[in-house]
């Protein structure tokens, strides 16, 4: 398993989809996490898999080089009744893994369960719950025209929340006002 830094990182979390792919960015020094960047790849447009597919990986390698990330957190495919939206899905995935691994970075995989109990305390959480709590947490106040966007930044905080956790500060809160108060540092 490749090694991350310490001190300071930079997470690149990403929410792969063949349709739109979501992104996210943060700049974790020690319990701090601020945004840097968030946005989706659109491939509505393309009718051809192999291309979606293809985009996928260029547009992964185009975030990697732009903002230097130590690690890719992503959100692992839901597991659905529909078996070809299953194999696209992992087809997306495996794609932005590659990207990643080709410039190596080491790749964590969270289960959207996971994200949302990390960013809201509640697994079932919506999209929309989701999003809200990201935009109080990093303090940002535009709203991404699609929720894949904050898919993606959920990731890379969640990714961002089990290291913290992992330093022995793993604590269960009640909610934002819980947590804030127990980490004023970690608030803008």
């Amino acid at each position: 398993m490749l090694r991350e830094k310490s001190k300071e990182r930079i997470i690149l979390g990403i929410d792969p989809g063949t349709a739109i792919m979501g992104y996210g960015l943060v700049k974790e020094t020690g319990n701090k996490i601020e945004l840097l960047s968030l946005g989706v790849v659109k491939m509505t447009h393309l009718e051809d898999h192999f291309l979606k597919l293809q985009r996928i990986f260029e547009k992964t390698t185009v975030l990697i080089e732009q903002y230097q990330p130590d690690c890719i957190a992503l959100e692992a495919p839901f597991y659905g009744k529909n078996i070809q939206v299953m194999l696209k899905l992992g087809r997306a995935q495996g794609v932005a893994m590659a990207a990643g691994l080709a410039k190596g970075l080491p790749i964590f995989e969270y289960s959207p369960k996971k994200v949302k109990q990390s960013i809201t305390g509640n697994g079932s959480a919506t999209k929309e719950q989701v999003a809200a709590m990201l935009k109080q947490l990093l303090n940002f106040k535009e709203t991404p025209e699609f929720l894949d966007a904050t898919d993606g930044l959920g990731v890379a905080v969640c990714h961002s929340f089990q290291k913290i956790s992992a330093g022995g500060k793993s604590k269960t809160y009640s909610g934002w006002e819980a947590f804030a108060k127990d980490n004023a540092k970690r608030v803008k």
